[in-house]
């Protein structure tokens, strides 16, 4: 992997955000509280052709994601793939944000889940060889564990950074939707403006 280790780092944290959560966020702050690299987080909503049930249009996600971001300084959220005429792959997602932010090292958060079939996404090889991943171990998932099982992680293990234990998430975006269909509360599950903007539009009904 070539060494930027002078960069400081711009962190992608893809998802679905269908809708985002105050979870979402949190992870986000941990992440650069305990990295002094890290630079940025940019919050990236997949696009709705991406096959997932119940995602709503992009346009809805990315309003409530910039609605929090705003508010951040150290937060940012990219229309790279909602704008896209197709869904992007991983690897071509990070390149274009690499060319968006040349000063910086674009490294990828996703979760132990996610690692444990990343040998069949495409262009895995290149993605591994380009980028640095920090996994967020899931459960009782051990990123050590999954890497040793797999001969391309093995290979490639140079890529792979474990976030901190400190770092904690329990992301249901499904259990907030299932909420707001019922009628209930979801003060606190997810930011006040992201709740305003859910109430305004009639979302998740």
């Amino acid at each position: 992997m070539k060494k930027e280790d002078n960069k400081k780092q711009i962190i992608v944290f893809g998802g679905c955000f269908n809708p985002p959560l105050n979870s979402h966020f949190s992870l986000a702050e941990q992440m650069v509280a305990e990295y002094p690299e890290i630079e940025k987080i940019v919050f990236v909503p997949v696009n709705s052709q991406y096959e997932k049930m119940d995602l709503i249009e992009n346009e809805h996600r990315y309003q409530m994601l910039k609605a929090v971001c705003d508010k951040n300084e150290k937060f940012e959220v990219s229309r790279v793939e909602i704008d896209s005429v197709r869904q992007l792959y991983t690897v071509e997602t990070l390149h274009k944000l690499k060319e968006e932010y040349k000063d910086y090292e674009v490294a990828f958060l996703t979760g132990s889940d996610n690692l444990k079939t990343l040998d069949t996404w495409n262009k895995a090889d290149e993605l591994t060889k380009n980028f640095k991943i920090y996994i967020l171990e899931r459960d009782k998932d051990n990123m050590e564990e999954i890497i040793q099982n797999n001969a391309f992680l093995r290979n490639h293990r140079q890529a792979f950074i474990k976030a901190k234990d400190t770092i904690k998430s329990n992301l249901s975006s499904t259990f907030v939707r299932e909420k707001i269909k019922s009628g209930k509360s979801i003060r606190y599950l997810t930011p006040d403006e992201v709740i305003a903007y859910i109430e305004k539009k009639h979302l998740y009904r």
